[in-house]
């Protein structure tokens, strides 16, 4: 019966043909219902359902004018994505703002890639007030996204909408493999919505993540620095605890990581900005994932009731030769030193090492700068050794008019500076070389932990010149030591001990004990293995391009002193040359007369004394 009565094959087609029209008619009233929905402003609300009605009145009561955003399909948490080359960026939908960027051509110490920003460790969010009396933060509102081309850059708009043509906008346009962007925060058509007799205010904070191998060394680099006064200063908050300042005429500000920095650039100077800093690594056995927290937060300028904030953002490497080329002054963020120091930095030593290292490795680049360097500060050794000769020399005269006059102490040292002035020997003459040196030693011991070319580079053992080397693990932690041993740090506290032991001993050969004055022969003794000492545990956790650099440098001392000592000194010539100058009148300088005054007018008062006594 089923059979005989089957439909027929054009029955089966006419059916066919009708379902398919009633599903298409369907789809078409879903897609005119959807498009209805969407296209529906607070305005037309009063036609939707009870359900939406209620809805939408709740969100009038608590957002006002904004309440439209809320209504709009991208009132969701998605996010938007743009890359850029050297940049990954993701836009969150609620709050419109950054919610993570990822450097692509870098990773952390354990090749995991690095993320300047996620949605855990930022928050940036304006707060205001609207003309109906409310207090609203961006941070809990949905933005519209759109993504367009302006010629190469990208441009990624952010609009709080109050209905189709007002609007707050957050505009990033970004540029191609490039680390700065273009941001703008703008209204428009809210001048009777957002009270600007009230502030509007940004607050940005961000928790930076860590990225070296020890957190404690990394901890130590990071801080927010900023520049203000016009262009005239640079300063930075606490290196640890907390800190907070109030500052004038902001021109940008740095939350500086080691060797990543995130940077806000405002093109007109910030008023007034509120900057605060906390250290997050109170126990590097606990505190393993963040290193600061930074917070910044400032009023953005109106004009007319509306918003036209112009900004940049810098998500990338703090490395000198990157930050440079934005003319900002960037690169004093980096803290290459203050003063000559600094600028003994950027003037020599960065030019010089990318020089070198453009030819040769990173390791050798080192080797060969410090002989460079060593080379050049090799008179200042020469003074010093022939300073401790001419002392030498004179020990036996200086011993016998310390016996002579060893019931007055006064003029033993009055005899003594006149021979030491007509010999053209002085204590001082070794010293004031030395000091020359100090400038270079504390200008390199800042310029290797903030080298960004020396990141993750090798050399020999060293798997990153710019941490510290591991030749073993320890099962425990020392104190101020770590839990691993580094091998350049020792080799440089050995090399330093043996300079020591060889430089010590001459300078307590001819250094005589003065009446009345500590014993320096026992403090250089007690130096001898002190510095060593100090080298081997404080430079463990440092640098190991900085051990390398002290290591070949004082092999280097070692090898110039011996020169000097057994090749172009003569302590035969130079007593000769000692006793021709004692033959010569001497003038004394101004310093000199004063001294020769000074310790006559006391010698003369030391005699009426005890003249009064008898």
């Amino acid at each position: 019966m089923l059979w005989q009565n089957q439909p027929t094959p054009e029955e089966l087609a006419a059916e066919k043909a009708k379902q398919e029209q009633v599903e298409a008619k369907e789809k078409a009233n879903e897609a005119k219902k959807k498009k209805d929905t969407f296209e529906t402003t607070a305005s037309d609300y009063s036609n939707t359902s009870a359900a939406d009605s209620l809805k939408l009145l709740s969100l009038k009561n608590k957002l006002g004018a904004f309440a439209y955003a809320s209504t709009l399909p991208s009132a969701t948490d998605n996010v938007t994505t743009v890359e850029n080359g050297v940049l990954t960026l993701k836009f969150s939908n609620k709050g419109g703002y950054l919610s993570e960027v990822k450097l692509n051509e870098f990773v952390d110490y354990d090749s995991v890639p690095i993320y300047l920003i996620n949605n855990k460790n930022t928050a940036f969010n304006l707060s205001f007030a609207t003309t109906d009396n409310r207090n609203l933060n961006t941070q809990d509102l949905y933005f519209q996204p759109t993504v367009t081309k302006n010629g190469e850059n990208t441009v990624v708009s952010m609009k709080l909408k109050v209905s189709e043509s007002e609007f707050l906008e957050y505009r990033y346009e970004i540029l191609p493999n490039n680390y700065m962007m273009n941001f703008t925060i703008r209204s428009q058509g809210l001048n009777n919505v957002i009270n600007t007799s009230q502030d509007v205010n940004l607050d940005w904070k961000l928790k930076t993540k860590r990225h070296d191998q020890s957190i404690s060394y990394e901890n130590r680099y990071t801080r927010l620095t900023y520049q203000h006064d016009n262009k005239n200063k640079i300063d930075k908050l606490a290196q640890a605890g907390e800190d907070e300042e109030t500052e004038t005429d902001v021109n940008w500000l740095s939350y500086r990581q080691h060797f990543f920095s995130t940077i806000l650039v405002a093109d007109k100077p910030i008023k007034s900005a509120r900057l605060i800093s906390k250290d997050l690594v109170q126990n590097e056995d606990i505190d393993t994932v963040y290193t600061k927290q930074f917070q910044s937060k400032f009023a953005l300028q109106t004009q007319a009731g509306e918003i036209n904030e112009s900004l940049k953002l810098y998500f990338g490497p703090t490395d000198s030769k990157i930050l440079k080329q934005y003319n900002e002054d960037l690169e004093e963020s980096i803290p290459f030193g203050w003063g000559i120091f600094g600028w003994i930095n950027k003037a020599l030593f960065i030019p010089l090492f990318s020089f070198l290292s453009s030819y040769m490795s990173y390791g050798i680049a080192i080797i060969v700068m410090t002989i460079l360097i060593k080379i050049v500060l090799s008179f200042v050794q020469y003074k010093q050794f022939l300073s401790q000769a001419k002392m030498r020399v004179l020990k036996p005269e200086l011993d016998a008019i310390r016996a002579k006059y060893k019931d007055n102490k006064l003029k033993a040292q009055q005899e003594t500076m006149a021979l030491q002035n007509k010999a053209g020997a002085s204590p001082l003459s070794g010293c004031l070389p030395g000091l020359m040196q100090i400038p270079v030693f504390y200008a390199l011991f800042m310029f290797f932990p903030t080298a960004f070319a020396l990141r993750q580079k090798k050399f020999l053992w060293a798997d990153d010149l710019s941490s510290y080397d591991v030749v073993a693990n320890l099962p425990f932690n020392i104190p101020f030591y770590g839990d691993h041993v580094s091998l350049f740090p020792i080799l440089a506290a050995v090399a330093i001990f043996f300079y020591m032991k060889m430089t010590t001993g001459d300078q307590m050969a001819s250094q005589p004990t003065q009446e009345g004055m500590p014993d320096m022969s026992k403090i250089m003794k007690v130096m001898i293995y002190f510095s060593p000492i100090l080298m081997l545990v404080f430079f463990n956790q440092y640098a190991s391009g900085l051990s390398l650099y002290y290591f070949i440098s004082n092999l280097i001392s070692i090898g110039i002193m011996l020169v000097i000592k057994n090749y172009i000194l003569d302590e035969d010539k130079i007593h000769a040359q000692i006793q021709v100058n004692k033959a010569k009148p001497k003038k004394q300088n101004r310093f000199q007369k004063k001294m020769a005054e000074m310790m006559e007018q006391a010698e003369q008062q030391k005699q009426a004394q005890q003249k009064r006594k008898k």
